[in-house]
């Protein structure tokens, strides 16, 4: 869904590069993204009533948002690692 809120590229504009080349080249990245994507979709959908869930549920589902979101930000601001060379 195009107009989803709190889409990655929403959240981080200063850093929708970064999102993009690390979706390619990072597994880990590329799973924890889908995860929010997912996460993100659910708490949508059950806003807008298309799929409701109770208050437990939501609260959960938010926790989790933030979680993946948190972790996203810290990979997307961690330092370049930069191999010695020989």
């Amino acid at each position: 869904m195009p107009n989803t809120p709190h889409q990655l590229a929403e959240e981080f504009p200063e850093h929708v590069a970064t999102i993009r080349h690390l979706r390619e080249v990072d597994g880990h990245f590329h799973r924890i993204s889908e995860e929010y994507q997912a996460v993100n979709l659910a708490i949508h959908r059950a806003e807008t009533d298309i799929e409701p869930a109770d208050d437990f549920h939501m609260a959960d589902m938010r926790k989790e948002r933030m979680r993946l979101k948190d972790e996203i930000y810290g990979m997307l601001t961690r330092p370049e690692k930069v191999e010695d060379i020989p």
